[in-house]
């Protein structure tokens, strides 16, 4: 099987390369990738000679090198994504290109390409906040930030595909991801690193909303499984189901580097910040998913990458 995958070089997409050609011999992937900030060539210097790889740079809203990068693929796995929410706040217009405008192009491409599959990576802030209970795939969109919105736009105009022109196009949605190659912008990341350095944790608010957590190679194994046994025009939600409040996460973490609790520094909450995020993963289940990684489990290891890479992530803070 040929594989197309954009954003490949991003947190997500490189952990799920380097597992799939872990687990897959007869395998060959084509990673098309823009190089925006959050992706980092030295995400994947590991197997970059490997004969099952082939890196493209280029933009998935540039039809001509999407068309060639798409040529001779089964299927189409798109990660490409402007990620941080609060980036989005500042500025959308690059959310709303890649994730609406670079969606049509990959649709297009890959229809005239005739793949035999195209998964559209999403989102649980798809959803929105619920305060109790959790969101299953059927549940209505209400996304509150431009990054959010332009994710449903995307999972809307994939499945379009599906129902128009019979695509089989599946749409996955997971929670909040953490490990190892994460940009160290985000939560997760951006406490460890700072505790490394002798910084302050900036928690928003105070700092009681809360998130599933899932370990990024328990999602690629989700993943894995949706492009061997996923059904066309379905979405699965991928979770862990393991909740913690932000101020648990800063918690647990100045705790492993037995820094006070000081550290924690409060600061002005986000505009539209979503209080909860749930999902019910029950369809995912039924394809044999469990989320092997428990959170404690996956975060002293996720820590300890962190303090064994400071030559990955020293250079990714300092430039931004």
């Amino acid at each position: 099987m040929k594989i197309l995958i954009t954003g490949g070089c991003g947190f997500i997409g490189s952990n799920f390369i380097r597992s799939l050609l872990g687990r897959t011999k007869d395998i060959e992937i084509v990673n098309l990738d823009k190089l925006t900030y959050a992706g980092n060539p030295e995400n994947l210097r590991d197997i970059e000679h490997d004969p099952r790889y082939q890196f493209i740079k280029g933009d998935i809203c540039d039809r001509s090198k999407v068309s060639e990068a798409v040529e001779g693929c089964d299927a189409v796995i798109n990660f490409a994504a402007e990620s941080h929410v609060d980036r989005s706040i500042a500025d959308a217009d690059a959310f709303v290109r890649t994730g609406v405008i670079g969606v049509q192009v990959l649709l297009d491409s890959a229809r005239k390409a005739g793949v035999s599959r195209f998964i559209q990576i999403g989102t649980d802030e798809v959803y929105g906040s619920i305060r109790e209970g959790a969101f299953s795939e059927i549940s209505p969109l209400n996304p509150s930030s431009p990054y959010s919105a332009s994710k449903a736009a995307g999972d809307m105009l994939a499945l379009s595909y599906f129902r128009t022109f019979g695509m089989p196009v599946i749409v996955t949605r997971s929670s909040n991801n953490y490990g190892p190659f994460q940009f160290p912008e985000k939560l997760i990341p951006l406490f460890i690193t700072n505790c490394l350095e002798g910084k302050s944790l900036p928690l928003y608010g105070d700092g009681t909303n809360v998130r599933e957590w899932i370990h990024v190679l328990d999602n690629c194994r989700a993943i894995e499984l949706v492009l061997e046994r996923g059904v066309p025009g379905e979405i699965y939600n991928i979770s862990s189901g393991r909740e913690l409040t932000n101020r648990e996460i800063a918690l647990t973490i100045v705790r492993k580097f037995e820094l006070p609790e000081r550290f924690i520094t409060p600061v002005a909450d986000r505009p539209g910040h979503d209080f909860r995020y749930a999902m019910d993963c029950t369809k995912i289940a039924g394809l044999g998913f469990v989320a092997d990684t428990d959170v404690k489990t996956g975060l002293e290891d996720t820590i300890a990458w962190y303090r064994d890479h400071s030559q990955w992530w020293k250079p990714l803070k300092d430039k931004n």
